[in-house]
């Protein structure tokens, strides 16, 4: 289990395992979140910001069936369309998901400041950079290129679909250990910033590590931030901590 070792041993790390938008690039994981609420917005189906990012971490397709699933959303579909959503629901849904995030991805990749450094610097210390996500192969394709241009590029991108299953399940954590020759799974951290994230980690039987400030949890921009009263954003940084630990965040 991480955090176990002898008390007269110093404890190994060998990689770190990042997820992207809300963690590396894009702060208060903004694109997907916007993406989401424009296609059930279009679709006419009351939603709001915080009951969407609440899946957010899955694969796209998958955090859409969840949303649909939700009983206020279900019935609202039901009232306006006649019937509950069905499969060819989801995917009509989420090719309009894709087509609203590809347009504006590209704007929300830049690595989120200090993010090129940190790496650089984990790096020179001999530790290997993985990363899992819930975008696709091709999503990946934009941001990986457009991070890369301010500096960030990991040493491995994993993909649900490579694995043949998102998050919450270890699959993509275990690809990354793979393609990076790294192992026992207790040397690696793995850091995000959704609970899925966590839970992917603790199922990994890695250290799990959860980024608050920036994260879709916390669900505010930089801007949010800088205004946002802060007694107010101290209350809500303590909710999305505490919200991660009995997730099983260390």
């Amino acid at each position: 289990m991480p955090g176990k070792k002898d008390k007269n041993m110093r404890l190994q790390i060998n990689a770190v395992i990042f997820d992207w938008s809300g963690t590396t690039v894009d702060y208060g994981c903004m694109a997907p979140a916007l993406a989401f609420e424009r296609i059930f917005k279009d679709y006419e189906i009351d939603i709001s910001m915080k009951e969407i990012r609440s899946f957010m971490g899955l694969s796209k397709k998958d955090h859409i069936k969840k949303i649909l699933e939700m009983d206020k959303v279900s019935k609202q579909w039901e009232n306006k369309y006649k019937r509950k959503p069905d499969v060819s629901d989801l995917e009509s849904l989420y090719r309009a998901f894709e087509h609203n995030l590809f347009s504006i991805l590209a704007k929300y990749s830049k690595p989120i400041e200090g993010v090129a450094e940190l790496v650089k610097n984990l790096k020179d210390k001999g530790l290997k950079i993985g990363s899992t996500t819930g975008y696709t192969k091709e999503m990946m394709q934009v941001v990986s290129e457009e991070s890369g241009k301010y500096g960030y590029m990991p040493d491995c991108i994993v993909t649900h679909e490579e694995v043949n299953g998102g998050r919450p399940y270890p699959w993509m954590c275990y690809m990354n250990l793979i393609k990076l020759k790294v192992f026992p799974t207790k040397t690696v951290i793995k850091v995000g910033d959704t609970v899925s994230d966590i839970v992917e980690g603790v199922n990994a039987g890695m250290w799990s590590v959860g980024i608050v400030k920036g994260s879709n949890e916390l669900g505010l921009s930089e801007d949010e931030i800088k205004n946002y009263d802060k007694k107010d954003l101290v209350l809500l940084i303590e909710e999305v901590k505490r919200k991660f630990v009995n997730s099983g965040a260390h």
